[in-house]
This record gives C-alpha cells, structure tokens and sequence, in this order.
C-alpha cells in the first residue's frame, strides 16, 4: 500500500498513523525533559549527603598577607574571623537633618575565616557612594569576588549611598584580599585613623537593662549587638557566630539622653512580620528588608530601622523586636 499523501483525499484515513508518528517524536524530547528534574533531584540529595565544614582558629599573624594587600590592619573576632574596619569618614551624610557619624552606619567591613579544608570565607559589607558604584562593582567582578545584597540602610540620605554585601571562597586568600583591594582603589574609602573610645552622652545603663545585652562603644556610638541562637551555614560552610547573621542597635547621641539609632534585625522568615510590628509599634522608620547572603541556611532576612528619641526610652520600645527573634547576646 502507498504510503499516505499529504493530498489523499480522506483526512480521517492517515489520522492514526499521524498520531503515532507523533507520539513516536515527542517520546525523546519528554524524556529529554525529565533529566534534568532527575539531576536536580540527584544534585540536591547530594548536597544534603555533603559534610559541613568548620570553621578553625586563626591568629593574627595567619593574616599578615591580607593586611598588606588590604593596606591596614585587622582585629580578631571570636579568635575566627579576622576582621578589617573600612569607615567612610570621608563622607558627611546627613539622614532626616541628622550628620551620620561614621560609626552609627557608615563602616564598611570585611572578614575572612579559615576552614578545616584549608580554603579561605570572605564576607563583608561595604559603603560605597553612587558615583562609586558601578566601578567598585566592575572591579569585584573582574576579581571574582561576589555580591549578594545591593541595599540601603538609612532614608532620604545625603548624598546618595548604598551598601554592597560582598562574598567570596577560594584556597588563596591574598588573591582574594588583592582582588578587594583593587575594588576598593575605585572608591575615595580613606587610610585609617585612630578611634575615639571616649564615653557617651547616654543613659547606657538604661539601655543595657532594656535590650538584655551588654553594650559597647566604638568611635562615639553606642552599639548593642546580638547574634542568631541556631547554627547558620553558607552552602557547606559553618559560619562563625555574628557572621553575615548580626541584630545590631547603634545609638548615636544627640544630647540630653537623646539618640539617633540605625539598627538591622536579623530574622527568619516565620519572624519577620512579628517583627516588623514590633518596630513600628516603637515608632521606628522601616528602611529595607532584604537578604545579605544567597546559600545561607536557615535562610535569613533583614530589616533595617531608624528611630530618634531618647536612647533609654526608645532601647525599652525595641525589646519587643529583640525579643520575637531567636538572638543571644553578641558578647
């Protein structure tokens, strides 16, 4: 029999057929299309198969090629992170007719922690102007040093300033501080200079009693810090307590007792709301809720704050927001 023509003059005679050859066609493309959900499914059991590595302890001399690839010198942070202050004292930023000190939301910072398996974790936050930007992220680019969160953490400032959240991993770290360094060299980000430890205008006591937590003061601010209770992970990667998961209250005083707070709260998703309404129930101004990380796990959202009024009195109305997260005191 002749095979069916495209011009046979019964439609409903080469239907089958046509149904046939169809289904004969879409067979591989389906199971084409099945892969890669399987791969996934591979991948991710896999990835929940993998042992989690631990962060170890380092001292400051482990450290010494990264601070001079950085041009300063860092501190240690909980004898694993070793830690690097950037401020921006170059700038003078004004929020809400308030001048923002350096400290109170304007210090960039970076950290890097040494793991069991001999690579090297770079996190860190970084001020950057918006004239800065884009050159300090081509330059992170081209270094392959990551971003994960593009923010910002005060309103209606000026002049324009944003927040980059930085993250990279590898077994070199001064590669990775040199790669820094060059971002940074696209920013007016100033040489250090010494910090003022001076004491506050400020009922510290009252605060310290309000929010539970032991305060300290760094360059004329004020700052009470917690850290998240649970153990935090970026990918494979157990992060050190306080990295990348930080709740910190600044106070910057205005005097008689009065203060300028800029704060971050950092929150599972189950806490956000509880939190978000706890915040404007103490009369601060909601900023920014976004994430600071992209692996982490749990995963972790933040909200940035500000509130002015007295600094006792305000600590007492935040405690509600302290107190719907899972925090310890930073120490």
């Amino acid at each position: 029999m002749a095979a069916d023509s495209p011009h046979d003059s019964n439609p409903q005679k080469g239907a089958p057929r046509r149904r046939v050859l169809a289904a004969a066609a879409l067979t591989p493309m389906l199971a084409g299309a099945a892969a890669p959900a399987r791969a996934l499914s591979a991948r991710t059991g896999e990835a929940k198969s993998r042992r989690l590595v631990q962060p170890v302890t380092t001292t400051l001399s482990d450290w010494e090629e990264v601070a001079h690839a950085l041009g300063r010198k860092g501190d240690m942070k909980r004898k694993l992170m070793y830690h690097t202050a950037l401020p921006r004292h170059d700038l003078r930023v004004r929020s809400h007719g308030i001048h923002v000190k350096p400290a109170l939301a304007l210090g960039s910072h970076v950290s890097f922690v040494r793991y069991a398996d001999k690579s090297t974790l770079l996190m860190g936050d970084v001020v950057v102007t918006e004239q800065e930007m884009q050159a300090f992220t081509d330059a992170l680019h081209k270094h392959k040093i990551g971003q994960t969160a593009i923010h910002k953490h005060l309103l209606s400032q000026t002049p324009d300033i944003w927040w980059i959240h930085v993250h990279a991993h590898g077994h070199h770290p001064g590669a990775l501080a040199r790669g820094l360094r060059a971002a940074f060299d696209r920013t007016d980000t100033p040489p250090p200079r010494p910090s003022s430890q001076r004491g506050v205008d400020l009922d510290t006591a009252g605060i310290d009693t309000a929010l539970g937590v032991k305060g300290t003061v760094d360059d004329g601010i004020y700052k009470s810090i917690f850290v998240r209770g649970e153990t935090i992970t970026d990918g494979h990667l157990v992060l050190p307590p306080g990295l990348g998961s930080t709740s910190a209250f600044n106070f910057q005083p205005l005097g008689d007792g009065r203060a300028a707070i800029s704060g971050d709260c950092a929150m599972i998703a189950s806490e956000v709301q509880d939190v978000l309404v706890a915040l404007r129930s103490a009369g601060a101004r909601l900023v920014e809720l976004h994430n600071h990380g992209l692996t982490d796990e749990p995963r972790l959202f933040f909200v940035h704050f500000w509130a002015v009024g007295d600094g006792a009195r305000l600590a007492r109305a935040l405690r509600p927001a302290v107190a719907a997260t899972n925090v310890v005191p930073g120490g």
